[in-house]
């Protein structure tokens, strides 16, 4: 009876052994609610939101054929009235679009400074090593102009003088975008994709520095990434393709 009992006890405390190992074990993340964590973080720094599309395969989720920036754009043309920062909406949203990517509506709380990844991340370099208050940045992947860097900044406003302030319509009318291959600046009516963001061709936007950072001016970044971008427009123009432009000229 009591060589039994002891092998009752023997396998119970097996049994406990390795039910404390299955829960020592961390969970597995969940994906969504990472994602969604991020999101309402951007909420909580004041950045408003609205659901944008995502990649159907090598294509957009939207109903238009042959769309110039899949996954980059709003659902809804209301996207500027849509965009919020209420907590609850945007956990519905959340939920509900599992594979929808978000743009934050600019002009309103903040601006984004977008240039050209590799010029960007020249600058980047530059504006830390010398000390200059960087907010948060994003990287948006892509191949040839769609790489870029996203460069959050607090918003210009509107200047008590009209004729110093312009829209940014660049994202608003995509079939511009290819016009403007140095910086752009995004202010009142226009947008950008928020991190995380998926693309296609396994392409992604994230975070490089989170909305922890302060919102800084954007004249103390706008010297470095113009600079940057003038570097960067004339390694490419000394590239043989550039150089051999027109074809038989």
């Amino acid at each position: 009876m009591g060589s039994e009992s002891g092998r009752v006890k023997r396998g119970e405390l097996s049994r406990i052994s390795q039910w404390l190992r299955r829960r020592s074990k961390p969970a597995p993340e969940d994906p969504g609610k990472e994602r969604e964590a991020l999101l309402l973080a951007v909420a909580a720094a004041g950045l408003p939101l609205a659901p944008a599309a995502h990649p159907s395969g090598y294509r957009c989720s939207c109903d238009r054929i042959g769309c110039p920036t899949p996954a980059r754009h709003p659902v809804s043309f209301a996207w500027q009235t849509q965009s919020t920062t209420d907590r609850a909406q945007i956990e519905r949203w959340a939920r509900n679009q599992p594979h929808a990517n978000f743009i934050t509506a600019t002009g309103m709380v903040h601006d984004v400074l977008d240039v050209p990844l590799e010029a960007g991340r020249s600058a980047l370099d530059r504006l830390l090593a010398a000390g200059i208050e960087v907010g948060p940045v994003a990287e948006s992947g892509g191949t040839g102009d769609q790489a870029r860097m996203l460069f959050f900044t607090a918003t210009r406003g509107t200047p008590e003088d009209e004729d110093e302030w312009w829209p940014c319509e660049l994202d608003c009318h995509p079939e511009t975008m290819d016009e403007h291959p140095g910086l752009r600046w995004h202010c009142r009516g226009s947008y950008v994709l928020l991190p995380p963001a998926a693309l296609p061709g396994d392409h992604a936007v994230t975070w490089l520095r989170d909305v922890r950072h302060p919102l800084p001016d954007p004249l103390t970044l706008l010297e470095t990434l113009t600079d940057a971008c003038a570097q960067y427009a004339g390694a490419l123009d000394q590239t043989p393709a550039a150089a051999a432009w027109p074809p038989g000229h």
